[in-house]
């Protein structure tokens, strides 16, 4: 890998993201009674997109919003030229990597397929309403009664399958925003956080933004190379990174298989495995460290695995490092959708090797030909047997690029390292299915009792 690539500046990446970080900053007071100081950050966006089709109405949205009488149509105008902003810098990030890996360009696979009709558009103007008085009173501005006025609408959304997308987005950024309230007391506003929130929302309640996305079918080896864990207090997802091998010959393609599951905050650790253990077979394929013969699996355009038990069964031995190094440098990646392009999706299964690693008071780093890769251990699973300390004594790694504060840096998915003269592969997701190992057994000894308790609560509950 060309790492130092990956240190070298990308023209025109500061720019962009300055101009976003003007206009967060104006959300951050709101819009009612918009300063002078505001008014910089809404040109600066209408200036970053001169040169875009967006220019004239991000221009005339600006001027509005800056007279203090920018109406819906302003604000999803803005919220549209900050989200293509950010859709540029993760182009130009993933550009970098893909030449820095010397990997094969991502390859369209189709368009979102339209719904054919809106669903509920009253709904979708209900929740724009919403957004525009969050984007008027600003992040200082919230106060409870303006944050409850999204209940109804998300209690409205819910039991439509076309508009939970959208609908759990709102639940989910309406539940941070009570948890600041009242908002002229809050110290340490997640500016750029609360910003991508209320963007992606104004924009997926649009009509035909979040439409079905166009399925296909995936016939083939499926050869698994970790499993990312992403956790918060309700709710817990494991996404599989994968290279599919397809049947019929053609170009291996990186491919993702998620599950779900909501979750009490008191289950961490192992638990969390046995929450996501009876929906996904794979799990098991991975802890196994086995390939998955797949037959007419539903994928998206995206790259995503629609999973089915029913078209996958179990097959041979498949060693992550041994497809790290012979099928992942051919495997292309499917092309990411318009409004998932964001700098904080990039998650580039790359094989480290031969490098040195480096500690600091910010933490860990591999040496790549003498050039300095953060390495972000905060994302390594404790529910598994992969830890900060063996990849500090590690000789190969296999991980997910990302771009993080500005540079980019590795999260850890396996790793080899020397035990004993021997080499010995560590995997994060090893106990996903289940384990021998004494820590991990102890480990799911104490989840299985807590999770047994909940279950039990909740069917008393319900027989109640």
């Amino acid at each position: 890998m060309r790492a130092d690539l990956l240190n070298d500046p990308v023209d025109g990446l500061d720019e962009a993201l300055a101009a976003v970080d003007g206009f967060d900053g104006v959300l951050v007071d709101g819009l009612l009674r918009p300063q002078p100081a505001q008014a910089v950050g809404l040109a600066g966006l209408a200036e970053a997109v001169a040169g875009s089709p967006l220019a004239g109405r991000v221009a005339e949205a600006a001027e509005k919003a800056a007279a203090g009488a920018a109406g819906e149509d302003h604000f999803t105008a803005l919220a549209a030229a900050r989200t293509a902003l950010l859709g540029s810098v993760h182009d130009a990030l993933v550009a970098r990597v893909e030449e820095a890996v010397g990997r094969p360009d991502a390859e369209e696979s189709g368009t979102a397929a339209a719904d054919g009709t809106d669903h509920a558009a009253n709904l979708h103007a209900a929740a724009r309403s919403w957004l525009c008085d969050l984007a008027r009173a600003g992040w200082h501005g919230i106060d409870h009664e303006l944050v409850a006025g999204a209940a109804p609408v998300v209690s409205a959304m819910l039991p439509e399958p076309g508009l939970r997308r959208p609908a759990t987005l709102l639940d989910g950024f309406a539940a941070e925003l009570a948890a600041c309230c009242p908002g002229a007391t809050l110290k340490d506003v997640p500016v750029r956080r609360w910003a991508d929130l209320w963007s992606r929302a104004v924009l997926l309640t649009l009509p035909g933004a979040a439409s079905a996305p166009v399925v296909g079918e995936a016939t083939g080896r499926l050869l698994p190379l970790g499993v990312d864990v992403q956790e918060h207090a309700t709710a817990v997802q494991a996404q599989v990174h994968a290279v599919l091998e397809p049947a019929d010959g053609g170009t291996p393609r990186l491919v993702r298989a998620s599950v779900s599951a909501p979750k009490p905050d008191t289950v961490v650790g192992a638990g969390l495995w046995q929450l996501l253990r009876p929906h996904l077979s794979l799990l098991g394929a991975v802890s196994e460290g086995r390939a998955v013969d797949l037959d007419a699996m539903p994928v998206t355009a995206e790259g995503d695995l629609v999973w089915d038990d029913a078209r996958a069964r179990t097959g041979e031995p498949a060693e992550v490092f041994a497809t790290a190094r012979v099928a992942l440098p051919a495997a292309s990646a499917f092309a990411t959708a318009p409004l998932d392009r964001h700098p904080a999706r990039i998650a580039v299964p790359v094989l480290l090797e031969g490098y040195g690693v480096e500690e600091d008071e910010d933490g860990p780093a591999f040496l790549v030909a003498g050039q300095r890769l953060a390495v972000d251990t905060d994302r390594v699973p404790v529910a598994g047997p992969l830890t900060p300390e063996a990849v500090a004594s590690s000789g190969a790694c296999v991980g997910l690029l990302r771009w993080d504060a500005g540079e980019f840096l590795v999260q850890p998915l396996a790793v080899e390292r020397t035990v004993r003269g021997k080499t010995v592969a560590v995997h994060a997701g090893a106990w996903a299915g289940g384990t021998t190992d004494k820590a991990g057994v102890r480990a799911e000894k104490a989840a299985t009792d807590a999770v047994g308790v909940l279950r039990e609560r909740a069917g008393k509950l319900l027989r109640k």
